[in-house]
């Protein structure tokens, strides 16, 4: 018997996972993970790259176009720290679920994304939605007959939340009310200066989507420009996931965490994840609850989150009533922006 072609291997074998994306030289890193790998990791990004991981660099076009009868992944989409990882965690213990959170390769296509027009493009239009369509059969195989593939994205990633959606996925949309967002960024230093790294290009997105944009970063205080980034990714999810369309559903983390039986039931029914109550209440009860998602070994509790948020909000109050009040003045410029659900609803 033949020897199957690494195209035939790779539409076959989810543990042949591309991850990431060489534009120049037009090919793609394919690394051989197993199932438990996926599971475990919090990202899929380069620190999933390890001595022990089999990886071959291949060219773009000897990997297979599945068609368009291949299962397509759902999507968790969010506007950064709002509990994606969590939620990831906990869909992946009640259904049939494969997690594949934050692969790389969506970036790549972001960033295809953001040039397709401009003269320095590396792709024309039709190679970008031809790839598109790859990709997202490529992230929808599984290891089993009926497993799902879902995908937690990275925050940026909802600039083409749209265009990864095919008709026949379903995505949720994880946000938190302004002030909470603001608190929870200011409240660790790591995701005050990651999201203060990411303020240039939200604000260049941002502008993008309003015309006559009247600020330049250089005018926004530093947590004025955290402000700017929820009110760029929630924007960015208004014309990209509308929440009048059912394939997407919009959640606010703080209310799921206020009420997480229900809230993880819901989802799972939007996914079409057969699940039943004593299996929601056994993975709430487990140690998934308790641990900071992104970093298991660590602990981490709602609690916890609210103390953190009260501590941010006490020390940054004037800074954060500034913040607020500029979003505010943006909704009320743009009716784009006019039904956000800045304070929450």
């Amino acid at each position: 018997m033949a020897a199957l072609s690494l195209s035939e291997r790779f539409a076959a074998d989810a543990s042949l996972f591309p991850h990431m994306a060489d534009l120049t030289n037009d090919r793609v890193l394919v690394a051989q993970i197993a199932e438990g790998d996926y599971r475990s990791a919090s990202f899929l990004d380069q620190r999933l790259i390890t001595d022990r991981v089999g990886r071959e660099w291949v060219p773009w076009t000897a990997l297979p176009d599945l068609g368009p009868a291949a299962p397509h992944p759902h999507f968790i989409f969010h506007i950064g720290h709002v509990g994606s990882t969590l939620v990831s965690r906990l869909l992946a213990e009640v259904g049939d679920v494969l997690p594949l959170r934050e692969p790389m390769l969506l970036r790549t296509l972001a960033q295809v994304a953001e040039r397709i027009d401009r003269p320095e493009s590396l792709w024309p239009p039709a190679l970008y939605e031809k790839r598109l369509g790859q990709v997202r059969g490529w992230l929808g195989r599984g290891f089993g007959p009926g497993q799902q593939g879902m995908v937690k994205a990275s925050s940026v990633i909802t600039a083409i939340a749209d265009d990864l959606t095919a008709t026949d996925s379903r995505a949720l949309f994880l946000y938190v009310p302004l002030p909470r967002y603001i608190e929870t960024i200011l409240a660790g230093e790591a995701s005050t200066s990651e999201t203060l790294v990411q303020a240039p290009a939200r604000m260049a997105r941002l502008a993008a989507l309003l015309p006559d944009f009247p600020f330049a970063l250089w005018q926004l205080a530093p947590v004025t420009r955290v402000a700017m980034s929820w009110l760029c990714e929630m924007a960015s999810a208004r014309r990209r996931l509308p929440p009048d369309d059912p394939r997407f559903r919009w959640m606010d983390f703080e209310a799921f965490l206020r009420d997480p039986t229900s809230a993880l039931a819901a989802q799972a029914a939007h996914f079409g994840l057969s699940v039943g109550a004593d299996q929601i209440d056994a993975v709430l009860a487990g140690s998934i609850m308790r641990q900071y998602s992104k970093a298991p070994e660590h602990g981490y509790s709602p609690d916890l989150r609210r103390q953190l948020q009260a501590e941010a909000a006490t020390r940054h109050a004037s800074a954060i009533a500034e913040a607020i009040a500029w979003v505010e003045a943006m909704a009320a410029r743009y009716n784009s922006l006019a039904d956000l659900p800045i304070h929450g609803r």
